[in-house]
C-alpha cells in the first residue's frame, strides 16, 4: 500500500496552495470540526503529518489515552503564532511519510475529511481524485466511530455514490457524490445536503445522535 503516499502528497500540496491564497482573517473562521477553527484544523494535520509510531504511542500515554486530549495537545504544539508560521510547517509537512500504528489509508482520510473541513466553510472546491475518496471510504466503513471512522453510521442502509463505482451497506438507499458520501460517514452532517433517497434521514438521525 505505499501507493498510498503520492495521493496523500498530492493533497497536502493542495491544500497548503489554497491556504496560501487566504486572508488571515479567514483562519479564524470555525471549521467542520467542533471546536476548531480552520487554523486549529491545519494545526492537526501539521500535527498528523508528523506523528510516528512509536511518538503516536507515547503521546497517548501522556494524555492517558484519551484521543482527544491527544488531539489538542497536538494543535496546540504544531499552531503557529500566526497563519503564516503554521503553512510554513505545513509545507514542510507535505511529503513526509511518517504515520503513526494505523492503516496508510488513514492518511487519506485525514487530507481528504479534513480538507473539506476547511475548505466548505469556506466555499473553496476541490476535485479530488476519484481513487482518494473511495480508498478513503473504504477504510471508514470498516473502522468504528470511536477510532475516527464511520462503521455504525453505515448500519441500516445502502450508501451508493453516484459519480464513483462505490456502494456499501444494506438498506434503504442513500445515494449522492462519493465525497458527500465520505463526509457523512464521517460524521459531517452538512454534507446530507447532498445526499438522497429513503435512508437519508435515518442516517441523519444516527449522526445526530452519534
Amino acid at each position: 500500500m505505499s501507493d498510498v503516499w503520492p495521493l496523500v502528497h498530492a493533497e497536502r500540496e493542495a491544500l497548503v496552495a489554497d491556504l496560501g491564497q487566504l486572508p488571515e482573517s479567514s483562519w479564524e473562521l470555525p471549521s467542520l470540526c467542533d471546536g476548531w477553527t480552520v487554523h486549529d484544523v491545519a494545526a492537526h494535520l501539521v500535527d498528523t503529518a508528523s506523528t510516528t509510531r512509536v511518538g503516536f504511542v507515547a503521546g497517548l500515554v501522556r494524555a492517558r489515552f484519551d484521543f482527544h486530549r491527544q488531539n489538542e495537545r497536538g494543535v496546540r504544539r504544531h499552531r503557529g503564532a500566526s497563519p503564516h508560521e503554521t503553512l510554513r510547517r505545513l509545507r514542510d509537512v507535505a511529503h513526509r511519510t511518517s504515520t503513526p500504528p494505523a492503516p496508510l489509508d488513514s492518511r487519506l482520510v485525514e487530507e481528504v475529511v479534513h480538507g473539506e473541513d476547511i475548505r466548505r466553510p469556506l466555499g473553496l472546491v476541490r476535485a479530488y481524485p476519484q481513487e482518494a475518496v473511495v480508498r478513503a471510504f473504504r477504510l471508514q466503513e470498516r473502522t468504528t466511530v470511536a477510532f475516527g471512522g464511520g462503521k455504525e453510521h453505515l448500519t441500516g442502509v445502502r450508501m451508493t455514490a453516484t459519480d464513483a463505482d462505490l456502494a456499501a451497506g444494506d438498506g434503504p438507499a442513500v445515494r449522492g457524490p462519493a465525497l458527500s458520501l465520505l463526509l457523512a460517514l464521517s460524521g459531517r452532517r452538512v454534507a446530507l445536503d447532498d445526499l438522497d433517497g429513503p435512508g437519508v434521514e435515518l442516517l441523519a438521525n444516527r449522526l445526530r445522535d452519534g
